[in-house]
């Protein structure tokens, strides 16, 4: 089966999806392939803090209303250290910005809705195999389909390659054409998804001696919890019994403060970073993880993500509305900078919450350096204004014209 679209979109996520809105309300036909079936997809818990500024993409394209009506608003969360306590009010030290609670599945399902109903055409269980002809003016996205069904191609003017790190996009592009930066982390997270209420209001971070804890809000049945953990653990080493004894300990709660539940999900994170650039080569353009792989410490994935897709959808409409190629090829550009940005706070969260190991020769002075930050940002107004800055979403500044002028 051959297909003809203007922007051929690989992989149903949140960038995907926004990017295939954003331009079906402006009149640019797409199509969506989706490796995974629809039910999958839909039930995938992955992140669930959305930034002010993710919120404000949203809204202004009409895809936030569930979010803005069952999402919850939360400007404060709380760090924990042997027994003392202390919030950082960031919405108050930065302008009245907050972060919605709303899991990423719960988003993705209203941004599918919201496509097939404006007449969308999406393909789920369809894999990406092969991009061809990126550097002419014509590329062709091949597409197998799970079981008999015979394979597709779809003839474009530019593939969007929303289809994350382990995807077909960035392979496609031919060696040497992008440069990979990258560090895999010295820890491991064990992520937890549990069936029981939240232990309080705000997001809580816990440094302690066995390692950080995380306590993250998602509804008001389920949280999601992380725990510091060896690199190359596996979550069979992590009995249920064992989980819940570690967050008590670590979160400094007792079972009655946080009532074990069912634990539908764990497993153990690949904690890295990763960014190539630039993030697109002839008529592709990679988008989300695809180009960049962050840490789930301070919650920017998914927002870099959706973030990445608004972008390229304003220059492609700037292309559509006569721009031409000056408004694409400025993406990379207008991209990099708040990936990085989001790369550094994300570091800096990683050091400030884990443990160093204990058989490093300098982890006392790590140590201490740990405690300093942490002491500055309870104490310090100005630094917990530029964490505030950072850890809700910098504000957007006016940039460059996107129509190339």
């Amino acid at each position: 089966m051959r297909l003809r679209t203007r922007v051929a979109v690989v992989g149903a996520g949140p960038a995907g999806l926004v990017l295939a809105n954003v331009l079906q309300q402006a009149g640019i036909d797409s199509v969506v392939v989706e490796r995974q079936s629809r039910p999958y997809v839909e039930a995938r818990a992955r992140a669930g803090v959305l930034e002010h500024r993710t919120v404000e993409i949203l809204d202004a394209h009409g895809l936030a209303d569930r979010l803005l009506a069952e999402g919850g608003r939360h400007g404060s969360c709380e760090f924990r250290h042997q027994g003392e306590r202390f919030s950082v009010r960031y919405q108050e030290l930065a302008g009245d910005r907050a972060h919605y609670v709303y899991p990423q599945q719960f988003l993705v399902r209203d941004l599918i809705a919201a496509y097939l109903s404006g007449g969308g055409q999406l393909l789920f269980s369809h894999s990406a195999v092969a991009l061809d002809g990126l550097d002419g003016d014509r590329p062709v996205l091949r597409c197998e389909p799970d079981g008999d069904a015979e394979s597709v191609e779809i003839e474009c003017d530019f593939i969007a390659g929303c289809d994350g790190f382990y995807g077909a996009s960035r392979p496609a592009v031919p060696a040497g054409r992008l440069r990979a930066y990258g560090r895999q982390h010295e820890f491991g997270w064990l992520a937890v998804l549990a069936e029981t209420p939240p232990a309080g209001e705000e997001i809580i971070y816990a440094l302690h001696e066995d390692g950080f804890a995380g306590h993250m809000l998602r509804t008001p049945s389920i949280t999601r919890f992380y725990l510091q953990c060896p690199v190359g653990d596996q979550p069979e080493n992590w009995p249920d019994e064992r989980i819940w004894s570690s967050l008590h300990r670590r979160l400094g709660m007792t079972a009655a403060e946080l009532k074990p539940g069912p634990i539908t999900e764990k497993n153990v994170l690949d904690m890295r970073s990763f960014v190539v650039e630039p993030m697109q080569y002839g008529r592709l353009f990679l988008v989300g993880d695809a180009a960049h792989i962050i840490t789930p410490a301070g919650g920017k994935g998914m927002n870099l993500a959706i973030a990445d897709a608004e972008e390229l959808a304003t220059r492609l409409l700037a292309h559509y509305r006569g721009a031409g190629a000056r408004a694409l090829d400025g993406y990379s550009a207008a991209c990099l900078p708040r990936i990085w940005q989001a790369q550094e706070f994300s570091h800096w969260m990683l050091h400030l919450l884990h443990s160093p190991a204990a058989d490093q020769d300098d982890s006392a002075f790590l140590h201490r350096l740990q405690l300093s930050r942490l002491a500055q940002l309870r104490d310090s107004a100005a630094y917990a204004t530029n964490f505030s800055d950072s850890y809700v979403g910098r504000a957007v500044s006016p940039g460059s014209d996107a129509s190339g002028r």
